[in-house]
This record gives structure tokens, sequence and C-alpha cells, in this order.
């Protein structure tokens, strides 16, 4: 595969990197939270991604750690960055090959979404998603838009390592509508579009999408029939960012993740032409080729937040002394580092299941892949108060780093739903004749 190359790098037990004298010879401690059913070409892909976040990303991290807080978010993330990204092929992934980008085997191709996701997150949550906007949407693309659309967007998208793609579904109001099976007009979304002179023309505000403040391109979701339920009277577009009665209002300044400039759209009487239309009415149950995958990729997400936690305590609960002795030696501290490893375990358990679910088309992938986001985001939450609390007050010192990743997984609890919308998706999936509609009148 064209831009990937393969590991020139050998881990194993010495130095900062990887201190655990109880373990065997030659397995890294991130090694036994990997999985051991990855294909040739998935092993050669993580690896490379590993060395670019090992040599590239974690120690930008960490020798310039004030930079996530500058208030110009244009300034935020060296472009040297995703340059890098580009250089190890992990930029367009989910882009045809015939455009130049990094196709996958579609048979697993969630799965290596996931497995890159996790590795890239393990350096930078925000960085990492900042480029898996780029591989759904992308994957979006291929499966809707026209022609002669693909050609143009994903040629820009492939020549300009800076691109990148945003998909514009959630509102300042009634945000968790998108996510519910809200199939009622009362739950329609407020932006709204209509058809003029053979063009639509798109009024309303986006909020609170992944970047949205930095894209050259959008995936807007707009109203298009306020007569029927959201799901057939949903209609989505591809959107320029130069279009006309288009403003990015502002960053959103976010807790953590800060690496992707989350943004906020306005629509005012935005012109967009009749052939940018990608799927008219039904552009919810379309969305499907994003939507599970997005899940999974946050809970990959946040699994490598877990991982990068698990590791720096790990290392410093081994050379730290408290009391006369290393803090692992301490029953209470090896009981937390037990309880952080089996919780990432169980969570990459769950992940791997749910991601060859939604590769297989299987019937409960979409109750998988929810619950996959779900147990994710609290578990690794956990692991990384863990971390925080077995650094003591080198936890919550901003040059120290982990409260950083702290921060970064208390996120996930929001992201793609929130935790407890995404458990009402799981029973209506379960028991879809019995349980609550959840919106419209009142009985």
């Amino acid at each position: 595969m064209a831009g990937l190359v393969p590991a020139i790098y050998v881990f194993v037990y010495c130095g900062e990197k990887g201190a655990n004298p109880g373990a065997r010879p030659g397995m890294t401690r991130r090694d036994a939270f990997m999985s051991t059913t990855l294909s040739e070409e998935q092993r050669l892909m993580r690896q490379s991604c590993r060395d670019f976040v090992d040599d590239v990303v974690i120690p930008f991290i960490r020798g310039d750690w004030q930079r996530e807080w500058v208030m110009t978010p244009e300034e935020r993330l060296p472009a040297e960055i995703l340059q890098g990204a580009e250089k190890v092929g992990i930029r367009t992934l989910g882009v045809p090959e015939e455009f130049g980008g990094i196709e996958l085997d579609r048979a697993s191709e969630v799965q290596t979404f996931a497995l890159i996701a996790e590795e890239i997150a393990r350096g930078d949550s925000g960085l990492a998603d900042k480029l898996v906007q780029n591989w759904k949407v992308s994957v979006l693309l291929r499966n809707l838009a026209p022609r002669h659309l693909q050609e143009k967007w994903f040629k820009r998208l492939v020549d300009d390592p800076q691109f990148l793609l945003a998909h514009c579904l959630t509102e300042p109001r009634g945000a968790s509508d998108r996510w519910l099976p809200y199939n009622v007009p009362e739950a329609a979304m407020h932006t709204r579009a209509v058809k003029q002179n053979g063009e639509w023309i798109i009024n309303g505000r986006k909020q609170f999408i992944s970047n949205g403040y930095d894209a050259g391109l959008f995936v807007v979701y707009a109203n298009t029939n306020p007569a029927v339920g959201m799901l057939q009277g949903t209609s989505s577009f591809l959107v320029p960012r130069d279009t006309p009665g288009l403003t990015v209002a502002r960053c959103n300044e976010t807790v953590g993740c800060r690496f992707m400039n989350n943004g906020e759209l306005v629509f005012e009487n935005m012109h967009v032409p009749a052939d940018h239309l990608l799927v008219e009415g039904d552009a919810l149950g379309k969305a499907a080729v994003y939507f599970r995958p997005g899940k999974i990729i946050q809970a990959a997400k946040n699994l490598g937040v877990g991982v990068r936690a698990f590791e720096v305590t790990s290392d410093y609960v081994q050379n730290y002394v408290q009391g006369g002795r290393i803090l692992i030696k301490h029953q209470a501290v090896a009981l937390r580092l037990a309880d952080m490893a089996t919780r990432i375990e169980a969570v990459r358990a769950l992940l791997e299941r749910a991601s060859k679910a939604v590769d297989d088309n299987a019937p409960d992938a979409d109750t998988l892949c929810n619950m996959a986001k779900v147990f994710a985001s609290e578990e690794i939450l956990k692991v990384a108060q863990h971390a925080l609390e077995l650094h003591g007050g080198n936890g919550v010192m901003l040059d120290f780093g982990v409260e950083k990743i702290f921060r970064d997984a208390a996120i996930f609890l929001h992201m793609d739903a929130t935790v407890d919308i995404s458990r009402f998706k799981i029973v209506k999936s379960m028991f879809p004749h019995t349980a609550g509609k959840y919106a419209g009148p009142e009985n």
C-alpha cells in the first residue's frame, strides 16, 4: 500500500519506554494490549503509526505542552504534524485508490480504522479526531457523491496535506434529537433547505462540529420536508468552505482533544447547486456508512487514550519511590494498576467484536457499536482517573502531561452522542417494539 512503510524499530523492555521487570523478554506492555488476529498488512500499518506517534507526536506534545492552550486555533497544530501523517499514509484512508488515496480491504476496513485511530490517539486524541473525520467523510462521499464531485474533492484532499473534511449534523438546540429515534416532525432540524430556481437555499446553524473551524469541505444536513418525520425529511449537501452565505462563526474551546478545532457554522441564504445534493429525504438513513464506523472509531480513540494512561502510569509507579520502596510494591497501587489493565482489555474485547460486526454488516452491529462507544467512554475515564491519582501531586501539574490524558478521556462522554442517549439507542435496537418513543405528542 502506497505511503506505508515497514517498521524499523524494535520495542523491548528497556529504559523509560518500557521498564517492567516481570514481563517476558521481547514483549512490550503495549503489545500486551494488542490483538493477535491482525493481518500482515495491518501489522505494518500499526507499526508505521506507532513509530510516527513515538518519534513525532509524543515528543511534540511533551516538548511543547503549552501549545494546546494557544487561543489562535490556526497556530495550534504545526503543519508538520499532518505532513507526517501523510508520509505514513494515514491521512487519506478510505479515499478510493483511483483518486490517489489509501484504499483498505473492505472486508476489514472498520477494524483497520479502529486499529489506526487507537495508535494515533495514544499520541494525541485531538490529532486522531482531526484525521478520522477525513476517513469517515471520505467513506460517505465515495458512497453518495456524484462522480464529478468525487473527482474534484478527493483530488483536493489528496493534494493538500492540510485539507480537512467535516460532517455537520449537530445543532445548538436538540442535539440529541439527531441521535435518538425521534422520528417526528417536532424533532426536525432547525437548519432548513428550500429548492428555488434549480438550486438549494440553506439557512440555519451547526454547533459542535469536529474540524468545523478548519475544514475546506462540509457535509451539511438540513430539513427539506417539515411535514414528515426526521428520518424522511432530512437531506444532505456537499458545501465548499468558500460558498457565499457560509460563515465559520467561531472555534469552540474545549477542555480536551484541543488539537482538533471544533467549530460553529452559520448559513444565511446560502446557495448550493442542485448537483451538490447528496441525499434527499433519507440522508440520515444513508449516513449509516458514516455513523457506524464513527462509533467504533470513537471507542478506539478512547482506547488509545487509556493505553497511553497505562503506559505512563506503569512507568511512573516502577520508578517513583514512596516509603522507601517503588510505588508498585504498595498493594493499593498494584491493585489500581491491575484494574486499569483489566478495563483496557475489556474495552478492547468489546471493540474488536463490534468492529467486526460493522464490517460484516451483522444484524447486531448497531447495538454493538453503541455498546462499544458507551463502555469505552466510561471505562477509560476510570483508567485515566487512576492514572491521575497514582501520579499524586504530579498528576495535576500541567507540565507533567497526565492531566491532559484525563481531560482527553472526559471528552468522550459527549462525542457521537452522550452515553445516556447511546443507552437509549441500545435499548431501542434490542427491543424496537416496546422501547419508549421519547418524542412527539405526549399520550
